[in-house]
């Protein structure tokens, strides 16, 4: 979720806001998405979210009347929407099925790591010792949170290294979403990254048409939940945000999500994370904390 070096210094009074927004929505999502994978596949889940998202966005599109992106936003769009919205919706849900809501929001915050690395090599900004510490020490967490979930099968470390390849798909797609805003407004990369996304997740289709013959109509009102609020509103008031700043301060907003996941999650679902698992997460976080200082 961080990384990139822009002419942006800080985020004005509207940025805050749709940061903070999105923030609140994308930690709620974590809530939606570990219930919904009880009746739900991941792959199913995630088609189901984009769909629902995308025919959103698109109302407001045609109402907004802005048209196609021209075409110089494309490729960061497709690669967004493949990796973002397609490969991190299947990875999160499938890592979900098997680590509690808490844990893989805190996996999943890695992603400002990431996106650090990736600045550093496709950017030119280098490797400093700090990143390449940070890396270490989020990558032990990881470790430790499997772990500590495991429960005496591999089941939650499978769980917890989806998670972590979600935080990399998430991480590209932050990267390769940052260029297309300068040439696209946020709701049209918004509106065509989850489009691309919901034709990534098309092969399962079958399964989704399956899954709502059974699922009770809870699961059902979260999968929609996820599609209208964390993805259709949250993805847009984050493009809004990002194109106010850079994509490393962007990041640090994101850095409250794990907190308010596992205050939701023990509401909600009764979920607390073991003492172990929250060390390993503990760890995650401050990985990330030890890459960006500066």
């Amino acid at each position: 979720m961080d990384g990139i070096v822009t002419a942006e210094s800080r985020l004005d009074g509207k940025a805050v806001v749709a940061a903070s927004a999105t923030v609140v929505l994308w930690a709620s999502a974590f809530v939606a998405i570990r219930d919904a994978t009880n009746h739900f596949s991941p792959g199913a889940l995630a088609l189901g979210r984009l769909v629902t998202g995308s025919v959103a966005l698109l109302a407001l599109l045609l109402y907004r009347r802005e048209g196609l992106p021209p075409r110089a936003a494309w490729p960061g769009i497709v690669a967004s929407g493949v990796l973002w919205f397609g490969l991190y919706m299947v990875a999160l849900n499938w890592g979900e099925s098997q680590v509690d809501a808490g844990t893989a929001a805190m996996v999943v915050n890695i992603g400002p790591v990431v996106i650090a690395l990736l600045s550093g090599w496709l950017l030119k900004e280098g490797f400093p010792p700090k990143l390449m510490a940070g890396m270490a020490v989020s990558f032990a967490g990881v470790v430790v949170v499997g772990f500590a979930t495991s429960s005496g099968t591999h089941s939650s470390v499978t769980g917890s290294l989806l998670c972590l390849l979600a935080a990399l798909a998430y991480g590209c797609g932050v990267v390769s979403q940052k260029p297309a805003l300068r040439h696209a407004s946020p709701l049209q990369v918004t509106t065509f990254g989850c489009l691309v996304g919901a034709v990534a997740c098309l092969p399962f289709s079958g399964q989704l048409v399956s899954d709502l013959g059974k699922a009770p109509a809870t699961s059902i009102f979260n999968m929609l939940y996820l599609g209208l609020f964390p993805t259709a509103l949250a993805f847009t008031t984050w493009a809004y945000a990002l194109a106010r700043t850079s994509a490393g301060k962007m990041g640090a907003t994101t850095y409250a999500v794990p907190a308010l996941v596992v205050v939701m999650a023990w509401v909600a679902l009764g979920e607390i994370p073991s003492l172990l698992a929250l060390g390993g997460g503990v760890l995650c976080l401050a990985g990330v904390a030890v890459s960006r200082r500066r």
